[in-house]
């Protein structure tokens, strides 16, 4: 790892009027120097998993996990954090059974299964399965009455002999096409294999569905994939969750810009995770990481023309509720153009570069502040570009306003992601390091873009906003969750 010496001494404890773009480094290695050597990213997750566990909206832990935080912040000396309060249709697991039956009926065996959230309350249903493939759009319009009154069997990634060039959609997404063509529920088998069960919503609305989806196993949904080409079968999906309306709160720290205090930069992740999983992975890396970025801006008193908001948002997991309600609210009060960019990390770590959510215009920007950033330590590759715009994270309802939004490249290995939300996730699949790369680069980023004499990218008017969905591809999947803005198409 290539180190820095400090060029300058902090003689009155902040720094000022150092800027990247003005080839200007020390402000980068006082980064550096005190992330490397104080960093407590890693540490705070550690103690997230290990006293509150889960993080799932709407439940007790939830409730601790968005006061941990905010105490986290208030302890780093931001005496302006705050809760943004925000009501949700809350959904939790009850029981779940998923029995294979012969077509007289006869119970063979039960499938290891877990619900997919937002399934119905109470559950007993009884039906011929039926393969669909990847569950796309394009599997259902061959035979447009396959489905109906079937219990619809796809994988949750890319079958072998899917067009070349599909993209894939989201559980959510295919649980809506489910539902759309008649089915009376779902099976979705996970791409990771060794019996790895992943849950998550499958709610486009982040509402209840009218039919139960459940996970199963890899190795399961190959086996009844083959078992269907033989013979008819069945399957008795009986299960029972909890639902009612519910508070969770976003979790807001603002670093007041000394220039264009009205102009913000939002890094924000999502804090909640599932009930099945600690969410050491996702996203307590992503969000963790942003903490100690706050905490490195005040402990070095850094300052910046821009205002930061540090945000750590509720509710994604349940269908991006939390960020929702922010741009919502800022509809509301006619404060969202204040927001002039949005970083999103989210199972973000180890980073050695940044995309520019497909913005082309941005990536000189990104590409010449990573090789500031890549001259204090060779770690960082900067692996930078415009990237591609993506969707179901907390950068989509910005993204849907026009306002340029942005990620960091990762370079964790791609085991880590078995466990997603999976309960084999847990803290030991992360490694320190990770985290320390992550708010180190993100911090100097964050800082240039904050202080930069014009922003890479701006916000695009509703007609160019159209037109950049639908050339990222983005319009088919915004159509079925029910998300694109642009009715009458």
């Amino acid at each position: 790892m290539k180190k820095h010496v400090l060029l300058f001494t902090l003689l009155t404890g902040s720094i000022t009027g150092m800027m990247a773009q003005d080839g200007s480094q020390p402000v980068f290695n006082a980064i550096n120097a005190e992330v490397l050597s104080n960093s407590k990213a890693f540490e705070t997750l550690k103690e997230s998993t290990t006293a509150i566990g889960h993080r799932l909206t709407g439940s007790a832990n939830g409730k601790k996990a968005e006061q941990f935080v905010f105490d986290l912040l208030k302890s780093y000396g931001y005496d302006n954090v705050k809760f943004q309060p925000f009501e949700v249709e809350s959904w939790s697991r009850g029981h779940v059974h998923l029995d294979l039956l012969d077509p007289a009926g006869n119970r063979l065996e039960e499938l290891k299964a877990v619900t997919l959230a937002h399934s119905p309350v109470r559950v007993n249903e009884t039906a011929e399965i039926v393969d669909m493939g990847s569950g796309l759009e394009e599997d259902y319009l061959a035979d447009p009455g396959k489905a109906k009154g079937k219990i619809v069997l796809a994988s949750l990634w890319l079958s072998a002999g899917s067009k070349p060039g599909a993209q894939n959609l989201h559980r959510s997404e295919k649980t809506a096409l489910a539902i759309k063509y008649g089915a009376k529920g779902i099976m979705l088998f996970n791409g990771v294999k060794n019996g790895v069960l992943l849950t998550g919503t499958a709610s486009v609305t982040g509402k209840l569905n009218p039919v139960p989806a459940v996970c199963i196993t890899n190795e399961d949904g190959l086996r009844l994939r083959d078992l269907l080409k033989e013979k008819k079968y069945h399957a008795k999906i009986s299960m029972d969750n909890h639902s009612g309306p519910i508070k969770a709160r976003n979790v807001v720290a603002t670093l007041p810009g000394t220039k264009y205090p009205d102009e913000k930069i939002i890094v924000c992740g999502h804090l909640d995770s599932w009930d099945l999983a600690t969410g050491a992975t996702d996203n307590g890396l992503g969000s963790f990481a942003i903490v100690d970025m706050a905490r490195t801006f005040k402990k070095l008193n850094l300052q910046t023309e821009r205002t930061i908001e540090f945000v750590l948002f509720m509710g994604e997991e349940q269908g991006l509720l939390g960020s929702r309600a922010y741009v919502k609210q800022a509809l509301k009060n006619k404060t969202l153009d204040q927001v002039k960019y949005v970083f999103n990390f989210d199972m973000s770590a180890a980073a050695i570069g940044f995309t520019a959510g497909g913005r082309t215009e941005a990536e000189a920007f990104f590409k010449s502040t990573g090789d500031a950033i890549r001259a204090v330590d060779t770690v960082f590759s900067n692996k930078t570009s415009a990237g591609t715009a993506w969707l179901h994270s907390d950068h989509q309802p910005f993204m849907l306003q026009g306002i340029p939004t942005a990620t960091s490249v990762t370079n964790m290995p791609q085991d880590v992601y078995r466990c997603y939300h999976a309960d084999c996730d847990d803290i030991s699949l992360i490694n320190r390091q990770w985290m320390v790369d992550q708010v180190r680069f993100s911090t100097m980023m964050l800082y240039a873009i904050a202080n930069a004499a014009e922003l890479p990218a701006k916000r695009m008017d509703d007609a160019a906003t159209r037109q950049f969905m639908i050339d990222s591809k983005l319009k088919e999947a915004l159509q079925i969750a029910g998300d694109w803005r642009w009715k009458g198409e």
